[in-house]
């Protein structure tokens, strides 16, 4: 009796809970729904983020891993977990534990294909792009077992068309009041994912870390608007990792859900 075919997977890596969902929860949940193993890593809890009805430092944390699960079950993720490095010191954090933490989750899931930040952080945070650096050594040292490997980055003005539809005119992100840092400075996109309705549902992700995001410009987006302001997803393929199609590739070619 010849064996199934084995699913495609994919592994998310970044610094803090709610970067999955803002960076790339479409094409998480676009792969999720196409039968791709989705694991999401977080390398931090999350626990130096602004404090949300008086809870802080390690209770934050914990909350905010939660949040973290619940999102990935919205998205319809396989595995999520979280490590417990040091929120807002990863460029600091002893940069071979890091690597190797990266390479165990890559060898753990078993990963065809990896998603981190590009070289500008999303908006230039330096969690974001020390992540983008030790995971870029990570993919690099695997030589030969090597995942491809993809930076998501941010239309630049799509999160200030986000903050521009709330009348509130409230920040996207918390203690980040300038909208258009993000996506400033990507690179090129090399691949473009179309989220139809799967804005919708990262949109409910991102409502899942009610800690962070409750105050927000999501806060009070409904489905219409998100799915107009959050149609695409950016990403630029790595010079290193494994070459030739992917699964990325192959939602990108897919139509819209």
């Amino acid at each position: 009796m010849t064996a199934p075919p084995r699913a495609p997977r994919l592994l998310v890596v970044l610094a803090h809970p709610d970067d999955e969902s803002l960076a790339c929860g479409a094409t998480i949940a676009r792969a999720a729904a196409a039968g791709v193993v989705v694991t999401i890593a977080s390398l931090s809890r999350g626990d130096a983020g602004p404090a949300a009805a008086g809870v802080d430092g390690p209770r934050l944390g914990a909350l905010r891993a939660r949040e973290l699960e619940a999102a990935g079950r919205v998205l319809g993720a396989t595995a999520v977990v979280s490590l417990d490095h040091a929120d807002g010191m990863l460029p600091w954090v002893d940069g071979e534990t890091l690597v190797a933490d990266i390479t165990m989750l890559i060898r753990g899931a078993a990963a065809d294909a990896v998603i981190t930040f590009g070289a500008d952080g999303l908006y230039w945070h330096p969690d974001h792009i020390a992540v983008h650096e030790r995971t870029t050594e990570a993919v690099t040292r695997l030589g030969a077992d090597a995942p491809a490997l993809y930076y998501v980055t941010m239309p630049p003005g799509q999160m200030r068309a986000v903050m521009d539809a709330d009348p509130a005119h409230r920040a996207v992100v918390p203690g980040l009041p300038d909208a258009d840092a993000f996506g400033a400075a990507a690179q090129s996109p090399t691949l473009v994912v179309p989220c139809g309705a799967f804005a919708v549902t990262k949109l409910a992700a991102l409502r899942c870390h009610h800690s962070q995001f409750a105050d927000s410009a999501f806060a009070d987006l409904d489905d219409a608007l998100a799915a107009r302001l959050l149609d695409v997803e950016h990403f630029h393929r790595a010079s290193g990792g494994a070459t030739g199609p992917s699964v990325l590739d192959a939602l990108a070619a897919a139509p819209h859900a």
